[in-house]
């Protein structure tokens, strides 16, 4: 891992002295106003924390580092005779803030590569779990079983320096990343083909070799994964996967701990979970509909009829975009380069058509527009991946690139725990009668 931590260990002197500059001359200055609406409502919009790793535009969505999603697909660099970037190269990038050349990826996945090894009593761990757990219950169980091997906690209890904080978080993160698509695929093979595990292959890339282990060697489904990784990395810091990994970190949790308990929240209906969700949701359609290619006006009418029910349609809408999500448009891009005329695909680019003008008409909803989750699941069951419980998982193994290059930043900076100020509901009727002068404290 030395050429890599070497540039980080660069990167971050030079961002932690600007930091303390900009603190220096500017450290008081107020940034916007909360309302009592967005106190009471998740914090929605308020802005509380740093994460250099990406940032997301409610019109133009995500950047990593500056870089949209077509400019990443265009820039990263590929496996030979590909088209879809290699993630190693977006975690490069989120990591060091530039663009990596195809010997800088190399190095990542040399790095994976070597770092990948499970141990046996991880193994034993899940299975001594029933099989009707659910895929992401197995996974961050896996994560924590993991954590015994982790250097920062060695190290911690040694008694390390505050300086040294972030290298032993890097070497975690690296350990980890390694690791997660072995244990993924271990999971999938356990629970849906009847434990019929996949040797690793050494010699592929990290998305490659969680494809073949995974078993699926089609080389367009290798490309899928090479995709669908690099675009679910990263959303910026306030979605609860990132927020919860950041806030348990900032305790001086480790990476395999604080990485856990943001999957838990990955895991939950409202964020990861919905990808799993929308599939199911189409399943469903078809099955009442007794079609697996239904009309126009049978998906209005079926939509209308969620709605009405006050149920929502999983994959519509998002707590920031105000846009179609420029990661669906990765993934409808991809599909109709590689399956034209698949049914289900075709259907999910008439819901895209159908959706948005009828939640448009309710005049309540402020982002009608598709998400990430409302694509990803139709690619997977093009190939034979019909399993939708599991697609959480494959999100996790994502997801961990971005929250991990974040904490390992957030120790590089030397940012302390995390702990805003709470208020109860009297004090705040009180505030409101003008009893309270000073809000908050």
């Amino acid at each position: 891992m030395g050429i890599l931590k070497e540039r980080f260990r660069a990167k971050a002197d030079i961002a932690s002295a600007e930091i303390k500059s900009i603190l220096k001359e500017h450290g008081g200055k107020k940034i916007g106003e909360v309302t009592l609406s967005q106190i009471y409502q998740g914090m929605r919009g308020i802005t509380g924390l740093v994460t250099e790793t990406s940032l997301l535009d409610a019109q133009e969505g995500i950047r990593f580092r500056g870089y949209s999603i077509p400019e990443l697909r265009e820039k990263l660099p590929k496996v030979p005779g590909g088209t879809e970037p290699l993630p190693e190269g977006l975690f490069y990038l989120m990591l060091i803030g530039e663009i990596p050349t195809e010997e800088d990826v190399q190095h990542v996945t040399d790095v994976l590569q070597r770092k990948s090894h499970v141990p046996n009593h991880v193994f034993k761990i899940i299975d001594s779990m029933p099989l009707t757990t659910h895929p992401m219950t197995m996974f961050v169980t896996g994560v924590m079983a993991l954590q015994t091997e982790s250097c920062f906690m060695k190290r911690y209890s040694q008694g390390m320096s505050k300086k040294d904080y972030w290298e032993a978080t890097f070497d975690d993160s690296l350990i980890l990343l390694a690791r997660l698509p072995r244990l993924a695929a271990y999971i999938y093979r356990r629970k849906y083909h009847n434990g019929e595990d996949i040797t690793p292959d050494g010699m592929m890339d990290w998305s490659g070799n969680l494809a073949h282990m995974l078993g699926f060697n089609d080389d367009k489904f290798k490309e899928l994964m090479r995709l669908y990784m690099t675009i679910h990395a990263d959303h910026e810091g306030g979605n609860v996967s990132a927020h919860t990994t950041h806030l348990v970190g900032s305790a001086l949790s480790d990476p395999y701990l604080a990485y856990a308990a943001g999957m838990n929240g990955l895991a939950g209906p409202l964020h990861g979970l919905a990808n799993q969700e929308v599939i199911k949701w189409i399943f469903e359609m078809q099955e009442k509909l007794g079609t697996d290619l239904p009309t126009h006006d049978q998906i209005e009418n079926y939509v209308r009829q969620t709605l009405s029910e006050g149920k929502v349609v999983p994959g519509y809408g998002h707590a920031v975009l105000r846009q179609t999500d420029p990661r669906y448009t990765a993934q409808m891009e991809f599909g109709k380069k590689y399956m034209r005329e698949d049914k289900l695909c075709r259907t999910v680019w008439k819901i895209y058509e159908v959706v948005p003008p009828i939640l448009e008409s309710l005049g309540k909803v402020k982002n009608p527009w598709p998400n990430v989750d409302a694509h990803s699941g139709a690619l997977l069951v093009h190939f034979g991946m019909k399993e939708y419980e599991f697609y959480t998982v494959l999100f996790a193994v994502s997801r961990a690139m971005g929250v991990l290059a974040s904490l390992i930043w957030d120790r590089a900076l030397g940012l302390p725990i995390e702990r805003p100020k709470s208020v109860t509901t009297d004090l705040v009727k009180k505030w409101l009668n003008g009893e309270d002068e000073i809000w908050g404290e």
